[in-house]
C-alpha cells in the first residue's frame, strides 16, 4: 500500500539533489559571531607614548651630472673633463658626507663602451647611486 496518491511520476530510489539551505544558514550564522568576536580577541595594550618633536633631514645629497656625448667625451655638470682626471673627480664625490648622487645622460648615438667606462668608473671609486637621464617622447 503506497501513500501520498495516486502520481506515477514518483521516482523509487535515492534522491540525488543535495539541500544546501541549512549548510547557508549554518555558515552566515558563524560569519556574523566571526565578525562581533574578532574585535574582542586583539589584545590592546595602554601604553603612553611620549611625544617628540623632530624635523625632516634637510640636507639632501648632491646631484652630479655626467655627460657623454657621441664621441665619448665625458662633461661633469657641464664641464668638459678628461678620462685621467674622472676617476680623481668621482673618488673625491664619493668622499663627500652624503655621498652624491650620480646621474648619467648620454646621446643616441653614444658607444656602449663609453658609458659602461663611466659606470664601472663610478662605482670602483664608491659612487653607487646612478640613475639615468632621458627625454621624454614628444606627443
Amino acid at each position: 500500500m503506497t501513500i501520498g496518491g495516486f502520481n506515477e511520476n514518483i521516482q523509487h530510489g535515492p534522491m540525488a539533489d543535495i539541500n544546501v539551505t541549512p549548510m547557508v544558514d549554518v555558515m552566515l550564522t558563524l560569519l556574523v559571531i566571526f565578525i562581533i568576536a574578532a574585535p574582542l580577541l586583539t589584545p590592546s595594550i595602554k601604553i603612553d607614548l611620549p611625544s617628540e618633536k623632530s624635523e625632516a633631514r634637510p640636507d639632501k645629497p648632491e646631484t652630479i651630472l655626467l655627460s657623454i656625448n657621441e664621441k665619448g667625451t665625458v662633461f661633469w655638470n657641464d664641464e668638459e673633463v678628461q678620462n685621467k682626471d674622472l676617476d680623481a673627480r668621482l673618488y673625491l664625490a664619493a668622499q663627500k658626507t652624503p655621498r652624491p648622487e650620480l646621474r648619467l645622460r648620454a646621446d643616441k648615438t653614444t658607444h656602449y663602451a663609453s658609458i659602461a667606462h663611466v659606470m664601472s668608473a663610478a662605482q670602483s671609486n664608491g659612487l653607487l647611486k646612478i640613475g639615468f637621464v632621458t627625454d621624454p617622447p614628444r606627443n
